[in-house]
């Protein structure tokens, strides 16, 4: 029988928040999986199993069942279960506070001569005229505008 080279040895403490986890079945299903996965894994538990095994039973593939080892053996219990939250946004966001000031302060002055009034179109092309941003959508503008309840109706 090959060595392992991961051993699960779940505290007291750590084992009841896994059969929590399993017992309420309100977590996601990822959730769920990681954690059965965990606890047949257990080393202190009287039926603990082997990858095949383990992978046979929750019918799952045996990489599955080792990555969630390797992610316990090397991270803990918070990280196997939960992804991690991402720092920053994939994409960052073209209108930030100054930005947004700017459109504030060009949407309560005076319209182009010939318009009444300021439309989203027309302000998304002057802040690009301006040189606030390199490119802007209207709808940007419009959730900008509404997200501090300015409407220019």
């Amino acid at each position: 029988m090959p060595k392992k080279k991961y051993v699960i040895d779940l505290s007291d403490e750590e084992r009841q928040q896994l059969r929590k986890i399993v017992k309420t079945g309100k977590s996601p299903a990822k959730v769920i999986l990681r954690a059965n996965i965990m606890l047949s894994s257990d080393v202190n538990s009287s039926k603990s199993m082997t990858v095949a095994e383990t992978a046979k039973l929750f019918e799952t593939t045996p990489i599955t069942v080792q990555n969630v080892r390797t992610a316990y053996a090397e991270n803990g219990l918070d990280a196997t279960l939960y992804r991690k939250q991402r720092m920053t946004p994939p994409v960052p966001a073209k209108v930030d506070g100054d930005v947004e000031a700017h459109i504030i302060a060009l949407c309560c002055s005076q319209p182009p001569e010939g318009y009444s009034r300021w439309s989203v179109r027309l302000l998304a092309d002057k802040c690009v005229e301006l040189g606030y941003v390199d490119a802007v959508s209207h709808m940007t503008i419009s959730r900008t505008l509404k997200k501090t309840n300015l409407s220019l109706i």
